[in-house]
């Protein structure tokens, strides 16, 4: 049999990160060491024995194992002045592939990445609003499309499918201009179940945003942190939480959901008789609706994300400014709460929009009362509009190869 890392037994989808028997113990220590690799880079035996508190001969036997199954590649030795020299291990970009779907309210995407993060093939398709047959359309044809010249090496290599997705899809068809009865098809649909029938591998489904927020702590600049509230403007405005290096998904995997936090918009408040929450302001459709007002065509938020052009002019203005007001007092409350140094924030758009919304927010956070509350800082998030589907492609990793499996995937596995 293979020892691909979708069949690994002791790495396996399922399996448990720690226990009071042997297997158990050496499950975790094997996660943790891999975890270690993931967040420092190349680390020699000596180091990782030295973070984990582990013998140097227990780590030896875990290295040498995670490298007999693909998962770590052995370094060059590193001469020093004095003893035997160092021999850094790194993970095995080959080691593991995964496929991650980001269905949103207004496109889909399909990723395959590698161990260490790389988009090796992705498909991308921009729709009015999803409906269930289209999506299993999209990822039957994408499962089919990304494998198809791959070598079976890698093939036996792929450790599951990750599906990043808004909770209850059904909700807000006014906001996207659905119609009522077609995106009601969604209450009668378990999408994990819909994907799982599709395919051969593991299935794991979070919320977008809570995926989003996987990738940033997986592969981008939040492993830099302990501690940060993520913050992500797609279609709709939504949160992440990691405390102590670890995603904190809540009670229910939603934790900091900040859309659904009360929002500064006077004028919408007067109009409607109730306050309005954030997503009716801080939300990329609220500037596609700026947008068709004034005659202008939105398709450019959807198809380009990463490129809106030059000419969006005054009504993008408009929509950062009244991004930052309400977002500044949503983050002042949440860290009033959870009392974290860092907030990051990123998102559907280029990176000079992502730039200015960041310098508006942290000029409308000063002009508000801070009394009581320890210093923070905004900082941009490093993966922008691929954020959902490569948080997407990081819960097959999360769920095998690391040890936030317990938090994410108690009964999703």
């Amino acid at each position: 049999m293979a020892t691909g890392a979708g069949n690994r037994e002791s790495l396996r989808p399922g399996a448990a990160s720690r226990g009071t028997n042997q297997t158990g113990v050496r499950l975790y220590n094997e996660r943790l060491v891999l975890s270690l690799i993931r967040r420092h880079g190349d680390l020699p035996k000596a180091d990782i024995a030295r973070m984990t508190g582990l013998s140097p001969q227990t780590i030896s036997i875990i290295t040498n194992a995670l490298e007999a199954d693909g998962l770590l590649l052995r370094g060059n030795p590193l001469r020093g002045k004095v003893g035997q020299p160092l021999v850094p291990y790194s993970l095995n970009p080959e080691g593991a592939l995964s496929f991650g779907l980001k269905i949103g309210r207004r496109s889909v995407d399909l990723y395959l990445i590698n161990f260490t993060g790389k988009i090796l093939k992705l498909v991308h398709k921009t729709y009015p609003y999803p409906t269930p047959e289209g999506i299993r359309r999209f990822a039957r044809e994408g499962f089919d499309s990304l494998v198809a010249d791959l070598p079976p090496r890698l093939v036996a290599r792929i450790a599951g499918v990750g599906i990043a997705a808004p909770y209850e899809m059904w909700t807000w068809h006014e906001e996207i201009g659905a119609p009522k009865a077609e995106i009601d098809a969604w209450r009668q649909i378990d999408v994990r179940s819909m994907v799982a029938e599709l395919c051969s591998w593991p299935v794991y489904f979070v919320n977008d945003i809570t995926a989003a927020c996987a990738a940033e702590l997986m592969f981008g600049a939040g492993g830099e942190y302990p501690d940060y509230l993520y913050v992500f403007i797609g279609s709709f405005i939504g949160g992440g939480l990691v405390l102590n290096g670890h995603l904190f998904p809540g009670r229910t995997l939603n934790a900091a959901a900040l859309g659904s936090m009360p929002a500064q918009n006077p004028g919408h408040a007067a109009s409607s008789g109730r306050t309005t929450q954030l997503m009716h302001v801080a939300s990329i459709y609220t500037l596609e609706r700026k947008l068709l007002a004034k005659g202008r065509n939105p398709e450019i938020l959807w198809q380009s994300p990463d490129d809106w052009g030059d000419d969006l002019g005054p009504v993008l203005d408009e929509w950062i400014d009244e991004v930052a007001d309400s977002l500044a007092y949503s983050i002042i409350a949440a860290v009033a709460v959870i009392d974290v140094e860092t907030v990051l924030i990123d998102g559907a758009f280029p990176t000079h929009v992502r730039t200015r919304v960041i310098e508006r927010t942290a000029a409308a956070i000063a002009r508000v009362n801070q009394q009581g509350l320890s210093p923070f800082r905004l900082l941009p998030g490093s993966i922008g509009n691929a954020a959902r589907a490569m948080g997407g492609a990081s819960l097959p990793l999360l769920a095998n190869f690391t040890q936030d499996r317990e938090v994410l995937f108690k009964d999703n596995a």
